[in-house]
């Protein structure tokens, strides 16, 4: 049976220069590729998504970081190194999508879900002949780097380590409250309006023309830590 494979194997290299099967690289790719799905699924679905609600990032991380995945697997050898890696790594990290710029937190799971596939796929381990033994990445090694991933994602996301607090940026009609010294008036009024316990005020533009004034307020909520709109000060152009 082997013997038959590596005949079938030699002959499809000459005629199309691929091999037809390759079992070894196969049932790594298939492996590594379950593993990294999982991992990245979990991440989008059960840390990201349940403060920001957006399924569109949930999908575009998921799909772009097995895409990544499979590219760097499928490229691995003497035309994919680390080198190259790293800079498709960065190629992709300093994208803007056309209709909106990514907000900060989910660029971060951007950048983490795609180095997770970058270490996914380029993790390998090397056989040496003359002295008989494996050297590199084993299985073990993958699958305790993946639950770190899980386990930063799930400890930041859950826990009081990282703070509640939130901003909000608010397009204001009386700038004669603006003034520091009532800025307890100032306070009182956006609280009323908003309904949200103010922890500190920042004045941002001042139009005197329009009696406008462009505020950012602090406040703590944590089901609100995720949205990604609250930071908008004016219409975006695309929504």
């Amino acid at each position: 049976m082997t013997e038959t494979i590596q005949q079938l194997n030699y002959d499809v290299a000459q005629l199309i220069g691929v091999t037809l099967f390759d079992p070894q690289h196969f049932i790594s790719l298939v492996i590594r590729f379950v593993i990294n799905l999982v991992v990245v699924s979990v991440i989008a679905r059960y840390f990201y998504f349940p403060r920001s609600h957006r399924r569109d990032y949930m999908f575009i991380f998921i799909l772009m970081a097995m895409s990544i995945f499979l590219l760097v697997n499928l490229m691995e050898g003497d035309s994919m190194n680390i080198g190259a890696a790293m800079g498709l790594f960065a190629i992709f990290g300093i994208m803007r999508f056309r209709t909106e710029a990514v907000p900060i937190r989910e660029m971060t799971y951007l950048f983490m879900l795609i180095a997770l596939s970058v270490v996914n796929a380029l993790a390998h381990a090397d056989y040496h002949p003359k002295a008989d033994y494996w050297d590199g990445v084993g299985l073990v090694t993958i699958l305790f780097v993946n639950i770190v991933f899980v386990c930063m994602a799930w400890f930041f996301e859950s826990t009081k380590v990282m703070s509640e607090e939130c901003s909000r940026i608010i397009l204001y009609d009386n700038v004669n409250l603006v003034a520091p010294e009532k800025r307890e008036e100032l306070k009182a009024d956006l609280e009323k309006r908003t309904g949200l316990k103010i922890k500190r005020i920042e004045i941002g533009l001042l139009d005197y023309l329009k009696d406008s004034a462009l505020i950012r307020i602090f406040y703590d909520n944590p089901e609100e830590v995720g949205n990604s709109i609250a930071r908008f000060g004016r219409m975006p152009k695309e929504i």
